[in-house]
């Protein structure tokens, strides 16, 4: 049956105006229409499609989200070679360039475009009557891979160009890239999948464009930016910067970085410009290209059988180098958590000498397997702290050993211990490591643990500093001409930190769990051992076994805590606070008294006035309650404050009692008061 004309005028108008968004998106930034009304667009299209398979083009916009997977890539010769460029490591060489090229043309100065040189996948994309007809990789500069269907799914590659006025024959050469921030996060989701992160860019979209499965190309985050031309049927312009400048009216993503200089004074000062700026781009770069500008002069330059005598990279200084491991450090912070750290040979990456790099955990050096003495190569990106990226394995000496976290901390002698599902290994000495003194002192002293009123960052850096403070413990000693000699400390605010640290020495058992700083417990499972044991004594005898009866707390809760009190330097503060007179009233065990709220789940939404989110939480907890995130058929009552979100008319649709703020605070104040 024959498509109604009606219908297929429709099919044409939807792909124009679906690519006419797409550029506005993806090329320009600049959408001008809602998410929804793109997608309700798209639907459209891809329900004509449906029902009249015929009227699906290869320019289609839903073909972009990927085609059959295939068995392998065919080849494709270049019309024209797809050439390397010579490279030019320093400014002397820039300007041996620049002679050459002044010499071979018998003129005095020579007009450059300057260009970024990204660190991607080189690209070569053939347009005939508009329409993109087949994508090739560089491959050995004559002959290339066949990514056709892959480079169909990157969205800033137009399928059919816009506007007018484009050759019969045109070939776009570029390079494919992936920005750093969606660098990061593929490679967060490739680690949270189990699988082996990328280690470049680079690497990361080369590996894309050339999956066999376009559809994985499809959700990778590839964006297109061209830098040149392969064949054409007719000039675009008579220099290459006006070349390139006439693509974005077709469809295609400019770098934004195009200039022309003059000479090679004008390159040199481009050069140094985007140096500066190389971090702040969202792309990687290794450099930056000069290439004469005028195209007839590039014509009569001419190329030698691998490089082109018209252009050459001027290489920024690497970001990656290799060097050899001298050592590695278990290194503490401020947390317990203990991070391998690479002691390397020093090297220069990226202009900057490095000679420690990060190794993150243990997982990681025995994933990249690196030992000392190992030949390896760092990588440092802007500010980025250096890191391992490889081991050179056929440098590796005989007689190396695969590296073992310590047991003990190698800043206090603790206990290293690794939590359950958790990558990191921690020091268990929190409140005695001196690499975790600040952090647990200011911990200690927050307003929802001991709540000590003035004890800021700045007062404890110089209490530590100054060796006045070693463990929570010592704020107990400090004396009034301890104080008065400190930064912004006199005589009042002296007499005023001394009257809040008496006064927090009156607390409850639920706030000193909390301040204790144990890896895992917040307030609320503070507030749950409180209740369940009644005494610090026994919770700090309590087995794992006997720790996972408490509601809430599994299996890795539990030895976090029975890991923390275990160790000894742990109990020795702790006896020491309770020798400073810190004291808190006993309560009666859980297990002698029914909690009110015991089996009953409640989940909260809105803003209350009386307390926090977290506090309300909290004393829900604190009778036996169950605070969950979402309502469900389990859920027994919702607390509602002001402007509740969409768990209101869920809970109204599931017959769920609801609880305003008023009746919420009747409640606590029944079952709290008896």
């Amino acid at each position: 049956m024959a498509v109604p004309e009606a219908v297929r005028a429709r099919a044409e108008a939807l792909r124009r105006e679906i690519e006419y968004h797409n550029y506005r998106y993806y090329v320009l930034d600049d959408p001008v229409i809602p998410d929804a009304e793109y997608d309700r667009l798209l639907r459209e299209l891809q329900q004509i499609e449906a029902m009249h398979p015929e009227l699906v083009t290869p320019d289609s916009p839903t073909q972009r989200v990927g085609a059959p997977p295939r068995a392998d890539f065919g080849e494709v010769p270049h019309a024209v070679p797809m050439l390397s460029l010579d490279n030019a490591f320093d400014e002397g060489e820039v300007a041996e360039f620049d002679r050459r090229v002044r010499e071979r043309l018998g003129v005095a100065r020579v007009a450059y475009a300057c260009e970024p040189k990204f660190d991607g996948a080189s690209v070569s994309l053939r347009y005939e009557d508009g329409v993109l007809v087949r994508a090739a990789t560089r491959g050995d500069g004559r002959r290339g891979e066949d990514v056709t269907p892959n480079a169909r799914t990157i969205r800033t590659v137009p399928l059919r160009l816009l506007g007018a006025g484009w050759p019969r024959v045109l070939e776009v050469r570029g390079e494919v890239v992936i920005p750093r921030e969606a660098f990061a996060r593929l490679n967060e989701a490739r680690r949270a999948a189990g699988e082996p992160p990328f280690a470049n860019p680079r690497n990361a979209a080369a590996g894309s464009l050339r999956q066999l499965d376009p559809g994985v190309t499809a959700a990778r985050p590839l964006v297109f930016v061209p830098w040149g031309f392969g064949e054409l049927s007719e000039p675009l312009a008579p220099t290459h910067s006006a070349s390139l400048r006439r693509l974005a009216a077709w469809g295609f993503r400019l770098s934004g970085q195009l200039e022309t200089a003059e000479g090679v004074e004008g390159c040199l000062a481009y050069y140094r410009r985007i140096l500066a700026q190389r971090a702040a781009f969202p792309f990687e770069m290794d450099g930056v290209v000069y290439k004469v500008d005028d195209l007839a002069a590039c014509e009569a330059l001419g190329a030698t059988a691998r490089a082109p005598r018209w252009a050459v990279a001027h290489k920024f200084p690497a970001e990656e180098a290799a060097t050899v491991v001298e050592a590695i450090e278990p290194s503490v912070g401020r947390t317990g958590v203990i991070t391998p750290v690479a002691v390397l040979r020093p090297v220069q990456v990226g202009g900057v000498t490095v000679s420690r790099a990060s190794l993150h955990n243990q997982d990681e050096v025995e994933r990249k397997d690196v030992r000392v003495g190992d030949t390896v190569i760092v990588r440092r990106a802007g500010e980025v702290i250096p890191e391992v990226v490889a081991v050179v394995r056929d440098r590796r000496p005989p007689g190396t050993r695969p590296w073992r976290m310590p047991e003990r901390c190698p800043v206090c002698g603790s206990r290293v211990e690794r939590l359950p599902g958790e990558a990191a290994h921690r020091c268990m000495g929190g409140l005695y490591c001196p690499a975790q003194r600040k952090g647990a002192i200011l911990h200690f002293a927050s307003r929802r643990a001991m709540d000590i009123d003035g004890l800021g960052e700045k007062l404890v850096e110089q209490l530590v500093g100054r060796g006045l403070v070693r463990s929570p413990a010592d704020l107990y000693r400090l004396r009034r001409e301890d104080l008065v000699g400190l930064e912004r400390m006199g005589e009042k605010s002296a007499q005023n930190l001394l009257r809040a640290i008496e006064a927090s020495k009156e607390t409850t058992l639920a706030r000193f769990l909390y301040a204790l700083g144990i890896p895992q417990v917040g307030e609320a499972t503070a507030a749950a051992l409180a209740r369940h044991f009644g005494d610090l004594d026994a919770v700090m005898a309590a087995d794992v076994e006997a720790l996972q009866q408490v509601p809430d707390v599994g299996p890795v809760v539990a030895t976090a805590i029975h890991d923390f009190f275990r160790e000894a330097h742990n109990r020795e503060v702790i006896e020491a606070l309770r020798r400073a007179g810190v004291r808190w009233p006993r309560e009666a065990p859980a297990a002698r008294r029914e909690a009110p709220l015991a089996g009953r789940t409640f989940v909260l939404t809105g803003t209350l006035t009386s307390m926090t989110r977290e506090e309300a939480k909290a004393r829900l907890e604190a009778l036996g309650a169950r605070v969950s995130g979402s309502v469900s058929r389990r859920t027994d009552a919702l607390v509602v404050g002001a402007e509740p979100g969409s768990k209101l008319a869920r809970a109204r649709e599931l017959g769920i009692e609801i609880l305003d703020e008023a009746a919420f605070l009747d409640l606590l104040a029944r079952l709290e008061g008896g």
